[in-house]
């Protein structure tokens, strides 16, 4: 792989948040001026590099194949840091929490959510535009910036 580092950056966060450090990875690796938040701006712009670190072919699109390596790669890395497969609830990790948000954070990253036009391969346009929905996934409290408390107990 052309990157480890946004390999990482993308697939370790479910693995840690069952570990109990809930959005410190992903605060790591997305939160680009490391002032505790990430904006829609450091998403995107995380999310060039990763779509750039899979284009293998560099032709502005990851198709079924560049995007099974994506796939093949995040599932390593989860397995690898201990996050395996599933939705399991691990002690203390009841609905509502931060593995869900992992979980549905991964799910964020996938071909089919970012496949706006379904012809089966994601543009970089498409790869970038998915940010926004990404993000307010990821924005539990609504606050227009992802910190470590939305990945703590929804409250509420």
């Amino acid at each position: 792989m052309r990157n480890l580092f946004l390999i990482l950056a993308v697939a370790a966060t479910p693995a840690l948040a069952q570990q109990g450090n809930l959005g410190g990875h992903f605060l790591d690796n997305w939160d680009l001026n490391e002032d505790g938040t990430v904006t829609l701006a450091e998403l995107q712009e995380r999310r060039g590099d990763v779509f750039a670190s899979f284009d293998s072919n560099e032709d502005g699109f990851l198709d079924a194949q560049e995007y099974t390596h994506f796939d093949e790669a995040r599932a390593h890395d989860m397995k690898e840091h201990g996050g395996g497969h599933g939705g399991g609830h691990g002690k203390g990790q009841g609905k509502g929490q931060g593995k869900g948000l992992m979980m549905r954070a991964a799910d964020g990253m996938k071909l089919k959510a970012n496949d706006a036009d379904g012809d089966g391969k994601v543009s970089q346009q498409e790869f970038l535009d998915g940010a926004a929905s990404w993000f307010e996934t990821l924005d539990r409290n609504g606050d227009g910036a992802i910190t470590k408390a939305d990945f703590g107990k929804k409250r509420g």
